[in-house]
């Protein structure tokens, strides 16, 4: 189904996860605007989605600061005159035992995670429920439902995602808005390339299907949650995990 004449934001657009997500919406004719903390990386998906035909805007946001995003999405409406899609994707990691946890690997997690969430969500909620029309995407993950060792704060901070989305649903839905969460397990990413390959292979066999996900599969299932198709879905924290988290 196509998407022509939607505006959609996706946040952490620069690679991964996220750009795989830009790229499917893109694909699916929407105008896609890319927030992400490293501008190289964001301007790079948005000259690619021109290249295939599409059309697209880049930003440097730190989605921490509400003023960094705010000034990005009222550039965005400048743009595009309205905004129809949010896909909140930013995301960082600082594993480490609890134990041994710094403060800053606590509170920068949690500040970029959901409170970078909380503010994408605030600045564009107000248009949308203006216009009555709206599709919120969180990725939130696995390890927000059912933890994992080292990562406390990974795991607060997507588990607070999910309180959020399912709140924030209940508030906006009347107006024609929908807020869902997409829970991805362990999925081939610069971040999961990053645990080296005995780390990986060891997280593989816990999966029931036997096999990491890929990130088109994941954008895959975000571009239906924001089709037409998917008004009546609102609220669900949907799990793409290959069995994972059952």
């Amino acid at each position: 189904m196509s998407l022509k004449g939607k505006v959609a934001i996706v946040t952490g657009g620069g690679q991964g996860i996220g750009r795989c997500i830009a790229l499917r919406l893109a694909s699916k004719k929407a105008k896609i605007a890319i927030f992400d903390i490293k501008q190289e990386l964001a301007r790079a998906v948005a000259e690619e989605i021109a290249t295939n035909g599409g059309e697209a805007i880049s930003f440097q946001v730190d989605v921490s600061s509400m003023e960094e995003v705010r000034q990005a999405v009222n550039q965005t409406i400048d743009k595009f005159r309205h905004i129809d899609i949010l896909v909140n994707n930013a995301g960082i990691n600082k594993d480490r035992l609890f134990l041994r946890m710094e403060d800053e690997d606590w509170s920068r997690v949690l500040q970029i995670n959901l409170t970078g969430t909380f503010n994408c969500m605030k600045v564009v909620l107000r248009p949308m429920v203006k216009n009555r029309y709206g599709r919120i995407v969180n990725v939130s993950s696995v390890v927000g439902i059912r933890g994992n060792v080292g990562q406390a704060n990974y795991a607060a901070s997507k588990a607070g995602i999910i309180g959020l989305t399912k709140s924030v649903a209940r508030e906006v839905s009347r107006y024609g808005v929908t807020v869902n969460a997409v829970a991805p397990g362990f999925i081939d990413t610069p971040m999961t390339r990053k645990l080296g390959e005995e780390k990986r292979q060891e997280f593989i066999s816990q999966i029931p299907m036997g096999r990491e996900g890929t990130p088109e599969e994941v954008a895959d299932l975000v571009s239906y949650l924001v089709r037409d198709e998917a008004a009546y879905i609102t609220g669900e924290i949907v799990r793409i995990d290959g069995g994972l988290a059952m």
